[in-house]
């Protein structure tokens, strides 16, 4: 299974068709896929339309409901986890998208964000399609390395990522929003950043490592953890 690949292919899909999907292929994927932060529980439902509640103009014969212990890092943990997801139903012809304007109807204090899915004949563009920051934006060294990572989908497209090179590998940074940016993007930023250190697991499978060190934070940015790939 060659996730690293949908990268480059992979858009966020807001155009379905009806049809039925084997649910058993999403249930046994999740069954092996790793989690950024082994120590917090998470949980995830699969839902029809009627069963949530959107502030979007399109929708999506199913949604993914996913919940999480409220702990620390706990974005990062379930950006990490579900964008794996994302690739895999990407590889199978399932199209998707990170719904932050969502919410389920039965109310639970454990709910995080949507999932949206569904076949599509609409998931896939060129990469030269892609609006995104440039590498030197999104790291103090313009690294292709961190072409996987410059990929990631993101809330509104903010990219909130970057890259510090050390001896090691990265310390890995968030942007630290004015006080109405992180009205607005402030909860989905940490999701953000576990989406894009997703793209780099999938990658670099066999090298990845990611810690939690005493590091200080960069003027504009707030340190998030430090990588190796």
């Amino acid at each position: 299974m060659d996730l690293a690949s949908q990268i480059f292919i992979r858009k966020s899909c807001r155009k379905y068709l009806d049809d039925e999907i084997d649910m058993s292929q999403i249930h046994e994927f999740m069954s092996t896929v790793k989690p950024l932060i082994p120590e917090i529980n998470y949980s995830y439902k699969i839902l029809t339309r009627d069963e949530v509640s959107l502030k979007t103009r399109w929708s999506a014969p199913y949604y993914l409901a996913i919940y999480s212990d409220k702990k620390e890092n706990y974005g990062l943990n379930i950006g990490f986890i579900f964008q794996q997801l994302s690739l895999y139903m990407q590889s199978l012809n399932i199209g998707s998208c990170w719904v932050g304007m969502g919410s389920v109807k039965e109310k639970d204090p454990e709910f995080v964000i949507l999932m949206s899915f569904g076949k599509s004949n609409d998931l896939k563009r060129d990469i030269s399609k892609f609006k995104r920051k440039s590498l030197s934006k999104i790291s103090d060294i313009e690294d292709e390395k961190l072409k996987v990572a410059q990929l990631a989908p993101s809330a509104v497209n903010s990219q909130p990522w970057y890259f510090k090179h050390t001896d090691e590998g990265y310390d890995v940074f968030k942007v630290k929003h004015n006080i109405v940016k992180r009205k607005i993007l402030g909860k989905w930023n940490d999701i953000d950043v576990g989406i894009a250190l997703s793209h780099l697991y999938v990658s670099n499978k066999d090298t990845f490592q990611f810690k939690f060190k005493n590091k200080s934070d960069l003027k504009g940015y707030i340190y998030t953890g430090s990588l190796k790939i």
